[in-house]
């Protein structure tokens, strides 16, 4: 009997033994309906590509990846060498990739998700054909505000403004579109990431349009960091990945008092300046709920996240000391202390004393910081090679 018959005869059986159910406790059959309809048959997903853009959760779901990938021993397409990202803010190349030949057979990888410019022709060079893709975007006013935050003395644009009110109420005047590259931050910066021009006209409708069919055809899901938990219940459907895999401790996030959030006007100014961005953020996220209640259908879907949201109260108060984020000036452990960048306090965690080794390396793994995770792996996985410095720990 293959697999296919035995998985159709248990779902055969489920829906039988809720009906049975249903008729002896007088119950609606109609809610049992979406959990059949919820079932996700075959083995997980394990090729996978996502596109890490930048200021949006992203951080997050990459330890799901490298957490993903350790537990199941698989390959990850790593930074090349020193670096830390592959490439960005170049086009991806494949030869950013350690590993990667290129003379020869070119070496396939499981999972990639770290920073890139999107370049499907390369990254197809080393992820195999039956790869899953998948990115996540949030709205625009709030990641601009993140970055201006975060890169606030490493992006020219943003340099000499006194605030993102300032910039924004006059943004011409300091972003200047000659210097390219470093500007990717300033403007239009997760269409940038996709590969897309960020200053081409937005209101170019032909243009814009086909390039949302462009992110469409690429990738199977866009994932939405304002609906993060329903996001993830999204992902775990389409990977067929377990609850574990999916739940998440909020990572490279940052302490309240180094948000700055715009005013009204600000924001308005944001969604002009951001154009781009903003038409691509509306268009997804109109996408992913027609998908979500389609799949799962609001009932089914509220389950599902707060099934999500009890698990991750049920980690936080076995893995974490006192439950909550710290700044780094509070984290006892170095290698659990996250980088700092411009005028953003990165928040991370404290583990919980006394765990079992089990538990110490599940916790360790949901808490480590995304350049100590990579560095990690890479280590494991090139022990011939120099191992990634990290100087911010030094």
């Amino acid at each position: 009997m293959t697999s296919t018959h035995r998985c159709f005869q248990a779902v055969l059986l489920l829906a039988l033994t809720m009906l049975l159910l249903a008729g002896i406790l007088h119950m609606d059959v109609g809610l049992f309906i979406p959990l059949l309809r919820s079932q996700a048959e075959g083995p997980p997903i394990v090729n996978v590509m996502f596109l890490k853009t930048h200021k949006t959760a992203s951080s997050t779901v990459l330890n799901i990846l490298f957490r993903f990938a350790e537990t199941h021993n698989l390959s990850v397409a790593l930074p090349a060498g020193s670096s830390f990202h592959l490439g960005y803010p170049w086009l991806f190349l494949a030869r950013y990739v350690e590993g990667s030949e290129p003379q020869g057979p070119q070496q396939r990888f499981n999972i990639m998700g770290n920073h890139l410019r999107f370049n499907l022709p390369e990254v197809q060079k080393v992820m195999p054909n039956d790869t899953f893709y998948f990115s996540i975007i949030r709205n625009p006013v709030f990641q601009l505000e993140s970055a201006f935050t975060y890169y606030k003395d490493s992006v020219p644009a943003f340099r000499n403004a006194e605030s993102l009110d300032a910039f924004l109420a006059s943004p011409w005047t300091y972003y200047n579109q000659s210097v390219g590259l470093p500007n990717a931050f300033a403007r239009n910066n997760m269409w940038f990431d996709l590969g897309f021009d960020n200053n081409a006209r937005a209101n170019d409708e032909g243009y814009v349009r086909a390039r949302l069919a462009d992110v469409e055809r690429q990738f199977q899901l866009v994932l939405i960091a304002e609906h993060f938990d329903e996001s993830m219940v999204l992902l775990r459907r389409a990977l067929r990945w377990r609850l574990d895999d999916v739940v998440t401790f909020p990572l490279n996030s940052r302490s309240v008092r180094s948000v700055a959030p715009l005013t009204a006007v600000g924001r308005e100014r944001a969604q002009r300046w951001c154009a781009l961005d903003w038409q691509l953020y509306q268009h997804f996220n109109r996408s992913f709920w027609v998908r979500a209640h389609a799949e799962l259908g609001p009932r089914l879907l509220r389950a599902e996240v707060a099934r999500l949201r009890a698990r991750r109260r049920e980690l936080r108060e076995r893995c974490l000391q006192d439950g909550t984020a710290k700044n780094q000036s509070q984290i006892a452990d170095p290698q659990l202390r996250p980088f700092q960048s411009g005028q953003a306090d990165i928040l991370g965690y404290n583990l919980r004393q006394g765990l079992d080794e089990q538990t110490q390396r599940m916790c360790e793994r949901m808490v480590t910081p995304e350049l100590q995770y990579m560095a990690r792996l890479y280590a494991l996985q090139f022990p011939e090679k120099q191992p990634k410095r990290l100087a911010f720990l030094e």
